[in-house]
């Protein structure tokens, strides 16, 4: 293992710091998109290894780190995202050999078609150049971001968390060592070696040109900073306002299975459902049992007033809580006058990232498919699988919820754009 990466000083230069990373990034770059795939395989192979001997270092770095936030008063779901375990490491380590398995796109023909005057046109797939990635407390994301961005060709600087300081150090060794055993460029990918928050505005500003797009992975304020300060492309993730419609024809012990499954696997992450809305056709019959499944395993209810009076432990619902992405064990409760309400509801509070349909009427799936406008529609089936890796992508770079380039989670394919050759015999335009 390398030496161990030392936090930048207080008084370093951070701007020149900065634009030297983006200056080796890009001379990485311009190595990565010409490599052939067996080398960034071979990379990523040595990665994955690396990880999983490297296991009770990370560990060791990641307990500093969860100690760290517990004291300074940080949630249970934030500890949840912050914290590694062996079974989360293997995760990491098994999602890059994922990903080494995938087919590389560099350099795929997309198109290819001839012209009149005999010219044949053909569109291929190139790598983006420099990302850069911003992202809070999962320390899982430099590992899944790093793999990623090599696969596809790219270079990475990764701006992870301060809370997650030192479990990226130890993670970000292990990929460097990949690199090196691959005879790749160790700035291929380069974790910021400071906390200061400074960092992330150099890093919007694109550093000179150097690079070419941003992917923030985070809460809410960070992704709004992101889009306000940001001087070059990004890959926006918004909030995760996530929905489960439970439709008038969904059979109970489904919907209480994927309800519960949706909001309390993880309430920390960006899948998790964070409102349930209740046909008052169904309402009769399951509004009760499913408010009462989630409050007794642990989550608060806010609901409007038939949800209210279907548990009395039920808290008031407020606007705000129909709009609000909890990332913990609470969920918004609302009872809906069908199909075209709930689509309605959707529309106006969500996030255009996540929503599922629980029913067993094929033509209202269909409609909930096709009119619901989020990354990721469902249909009998968890909102947690919101997820480049249970998308057999790998890993994600993120979930982006906008709709130019990329939608959806952000994988190889995704991570890349295109270029146009043109082979002729001599044509001239006339």
């Amino acid at each position: 293992m390398n030496a161990p990466l030392k936090a930048a000083s207080a008084d370093a230069d951070l701007p020149a710091l900065m634009a030297g990373l983006a200056q080796g990034a890009r001379r990485a770059a311009r190595v990565l998109a010409l490599a052939p795939t067996a080398q960034k395989n071979a990379a990523l192979g040595a990665m994955a290894s690396a990880i999983r001997a490297a296991a009770p270092q990370i560990l060791a770095a990641n307990a500093e780190d969860v100690a760290e936030a517990r004291a300074g008063g940080a949630s249970d779901a934030f500890i949840d995202r912050l914290t590694l375990t062996e079974a989360r490491i293997e995760g990491m380590a098994s999602g890059i050999e994922i990903v080494r398995g995938i087919n590389d796109p560099v350099g795929t023909v997309t198109e290819r078609w001839q012209r009149p005057n005999g010219m044949f046109i053909e569109r291929v797939r190139v790598p983006l150049g420099v990302a850069a990635v911003i992202f809070e407390s999962r320390p899982n994301v430099l590992a899944d971001a790093g793999a990623l961005c090599l696969k596809s060709g790219n270079a990475v600087i990764l701006r992870g968390g301060s809370d997650s300081f030192r479990s990226c150090r130890a993670i970000h060794q292990c990929l460097v060592q990949g690199l090196r055993e691959a005879k790749l460029p160790e700035e291929a990918i380069t974790l910021v070696p400071t906390r200061d928050r400074a960092a992330v505005g150099l890093l919007l500003t694109g550093l000179g040109g150097g690079i070419d797009v941003i992917v923030p992975r985070g809460g809410k304020s960070l992704v709004a900073r992101v889009e306000a300060e940001a001087r070059v492309p990004v890959f926006a993730h918004l909030e995760g306002v996530n929905h489960v419609y439970v439709d008038k024809a969904a059979s109970l012990d489904m919907a209480k299975t994927i309800v519960l499954n949706a909001k309390m696997r993880r309430p920390g992450i960006c899948g998790a459902a964070e409102t349930l809305l209740v046909d008052k056709e169904a309402a009769p019959a399951q509004l009760k049992p499913l408010v009462e499944m989630l409050i007794d395993a642990g989550c608060e209810v806010r609901g409007d007033d038939q949800v209210q009076r279907a548990d009395a432990r039920v808290k008031p619902a407020t606007d705000e809580d129909w709009a609000t992405e909890y990332e913990d064990a609470i969920i918004a409760a609302r009872v809906v006058d069908g199909l075209d309400d709930a689509i309605a509801h959707i529309e106006t509070y969500g996030s255009h990232h996540t929503d599922a349909i629980v029913t067993e009427d094929a033509a209202a799936a269909a409609r909930f498919l096709n009119e619901v406008d989020s990354a990721i529609v469902l249909h009998n089936a968890s909102t947690q699988f919101a997820d480049g890796g249970e998308f057999g992508f790998g890993a994600e770079i993120g979930i982006a919820t906008g709709k130019f380039h990329a939608r959806g989670p952000v994988g190889v394919d995704q991570l890349t754009s295109f270029k146009y050759r043109v082979h002729g015999t001599g044509q001239t335009r006339p």
